[in-house]
């Protein structure tokens, strides 16, 4: 049976729309046409605020999770959290036309920032969507103001052997059940939001299409990034050993700050992030002197 047969396409936006209804109560959708299909963009926050526009983890965790980060940036910030193409979430991409390569990404973003009317942006992502961030940065550093790194993935440092041995079955052969134990075992134990988690079960059998995936950028490229750049690192991930990909990004970015976020695991980020953790971004994005 394909995944598509077994996807319900009204369960899953009942789902998101449970989550999405944690943001703030004033915000807007905007569908913006790409030449890689059309990508939703959920928008809060002032009109006339500093631009700031976030992509999700890859897999399903949707532009609806970084609701409590919603709550606060918005007061300062017009936030724009987008659903990555192709993978779940109300983005469509279009047929036979999705990203396949880190060139395709990078035009898809570039489409997407001209399509809001931004010349530049700040710009932040989490595990996958932090690893787009980065690879779009790199390539045009002049439409990015700040860059947010929250636990990126494959930006600084492998991933453990025994995240992967959990991850790929529930990847490969994905169930709710599959999901949730996968879960579990990531965030050990720790509870997590269940409109969230009843979400990522949703979006078992997503018609997605095949991720883009690359290398680490290189140590050269990333030294010649010069641009404000906040690693946020989740103390307790199974993903990687987070003092690694500390020390790495210290060594390697020219102009980064990094801080560790205590008593939360990858795939609690962001929707489960610590109280101060969209302090600790917005008091570098506003930070004088970057």
């Amino acid at each position: 049976m394909s995944a598509r047969s077994t996807y319900d396409t009204d369960h899953f936006l009942a789902a998101y729309d449970k989550v999405m209804a944690k943001w703030p109560t004033e915000r807007e959708t905007a569908t913006v046409p790409t030449p890689f299909g059309s990508t939703h963009v959920n928008i809060c926050g002032p009109a006339d605020g500093p631009p700031l526009l976030l992509l999700p983890g890859g897999g399903g965790p949707t532009s609806a999770s970084w609701y409590r980060q919603a709550a606060e940036l918005s007061h300062v910030h017009r936030l724009y959290a987008v659903d990555l193409i192709g993978a779940p979430g109300r983005s469509t991409p279009a047929p036979g036309r999705h990203p396949r390569t880190v060139a395709d990404l990078v035009s898809w973003l570039d489409a997407l920032l001209k399509g809001l009317g931004l010349a530049e942006t700040d710009l932040g992502g989490h595990s996958y969507g932090a690893w787009i961030a980065l690879r779009f940065a790199l390539h045009s550093p002049h439409r990015v103001r700040h860059l947010v790194l929250m636990d990126p993935t494959m930006c600084f440092a492998k991933l453990k052997l025994a995240y992967g041995r959990h991850a790929v079955p529930a990847a490969a052969r994905p169930t709710p059940r599959r999901v949730r134990e996968f879960l579990e075992w990531e965030t050990r134990g720790v509870p997590l939001d269940p409109d969230w988690l009843a979400l990522q079960e949703a979006a078992v059998g997503f018609p997605s299409v095949r991720p883009v995936v690359g290398p680490r950028p290189t140590p050269t490229a990333l030294r010649a990034l010069d641009l404000p750049v906040l690693v946020l690192l989740a103390e307790n991930t199974r993903t990687h050993d987070p003092s690694k990909v500390a020390t790495r990004a210290g060594k390697l970015l020219p102009r980064v700050t990094t801080a560790t976020l205590p008593d939360v695991s990858h795939h609690a980020l962001p929707h489960a992030a610590p109280a101060a953790t969209s302090r600790l971004i917005s008091d570098f994005l506003i930070r004088p002197g970057d």
